[in-house]
């Protein structure tokens, strides 16, 4: 089965499916579990995204915190180079 097909099999759930799916699980964990069960995945949702925004804080932070690497007038990275064809000597040819 190919990801296209996949993810085209997933877009065309209709009402009745999810209504069908609901049941199911209804049905498999029972009218007293299934509000802890959905609140176990709310924690575990809201855990994940706290991870997610506390680690995109660090990388903003440690972007932020880099040292601007910029040449100051009169460094050696400022200076002119020389060309180095100018440098070699002119050879004789008699």
């Amino acid at each position: 089965m190919s990801v296209a097909f996949s993810t085209l099999a997933f877009a065309n759930i209709g009402p009745w499916q999810i209504i069908l799916i609901v049941f199911i699980v209804l049905l498999l964990f029972g009218a007293k579990r299934l509000p802890d069960l959905f609140r176990g995945l709310g924690q575990g949702v809201k855990e994940f995204k706290k991870a997610t925004r506390d680690i995109e804080d660090d990388i903003r932070s440690a972007v932020d915190d880099e040292p601007r690497k910029t040449p100051k007038a009169g460094s050696p990275d400022t200076k002119p180079r020389e060309d180095p064809a100018a440098e070699k000597e002119p050879s004789d040819k008699s």
